[in-house]
């Protein structure tokens, strides 16, 4: 792999990150992203009830509260300090380091029962640093120590999405204002930040590096089949237990019909 455009993938996506804008965006999140996401915390849930967890790429702490539901015995990281401080604000009780998932160097081998990789985060590192991330998070898990993480579908509706021009229509004549202005706002920056990033698009049958719609398609992010991204946590030394999509949150089988989902929710065990 090419270690320039690794290092200028993960600085895009670390400068969006770090946006006000992009903050401001999180610090409203609430709940769960899709069924999918719930699917896999309620299945872990009563296993690691009151067992140290490790909550990575934190974000403003939408997960937080998700998590600590679970256990009180917790930690969250993000390796953006403007997410960090406010992720501290808004869960001032919490434990949250800046941290990056490469290197959980702080962290001892066996230290956690649970590990959780929410919204895809993964994604936003290059194809090489990826690996490094699987390992770190298998070395921080205790022995049959669980791993969720959620990740993009190269076969999905979102690999290659391009900009736009969408209004979701209400009969609210505000509600319909305020839509047009945030579409008429959002969607030449879109437009210029699809043509700036597309040089980086890197498409291959098991993976691929996609710019992405999310934040006026202004990060760019890798996209793996099932089995790809199956083989990657094998690699790693987990064992894959279950896949849930995020449409439905239905278990996925490995020979299901994947081009309706966007991402999948992997729950992966250290063997």
């Amino acid at each position: 792999m090419n270690g320039g455009r690794a290092t200028e993938l993960d600085t895009i996506n670390r400068n969006t990150w770090k946006l006000p804008s992009t903050v401001r965006v999180y610090e409203h999140l609430e709940g769960w992203t899709d069924p999918g996401e719930r699917a896999a915390l309620e299945y872990v849930a009563a296993e690691a009830r009151g067992k140290p967890i490790l909550d990575i790429g934190v974000g403003a702490g939408r997960t937080t509260p998700l998590l600590r539901a679970i256990s009180p015995d917790y930690v969250g990281i993000d390796y953006t300090a403007e997410m960090v401080a406010a992720c501290r604000a808004r869960h001032p009780e919490a434990r949250i380091e800046q941290m990056d998932a490469r290197d959980l160097g702080r962290f001892g081998d066996g230290q956690f029962a649970l590990a959780v990789f929410s919204f895809n985060g993964i994604d936003a590192v290059h194809v090489d640093d990826r690996h490094q991330v699987l390992r770190e998070v298998h070395r921080v898990l205790q022995p049959g120590g669980v791993f969720i993480v959620s990740a993009h579908n190269r076969h999905g509706p979102g690999h290659g999405e391009r900009p736009r021009l969408h209004l979701d229509f209400t009969w609210n004549p505000l509600k319909l204002g305020w839509r047009t202005l945030k579409l008429a706002r959002s969607l030449p920056r879109s437009v210029r930040n699809a043509r700036r990033l597309r040089a980086l698009n890197e498409t291959h049958d098991d993976w691929s590096i996609m710019n992405c719609g999310a934040h006026d398609f202004g990060i760019v992010v890798v996209y793996t089949t099932l089995a790809e991204q199956k083989r990657q946590l094998r690699a790693a030394g987990f064992e894959v237990e279950m896949v849930f999509d995020n449409v439905a949150g239905q278990a996925v089988a490995d020979d299901a019909d994947t081009s309706g989902i966007w991402w999948f929710h992997y729950i992966a065990r250290k063997t």
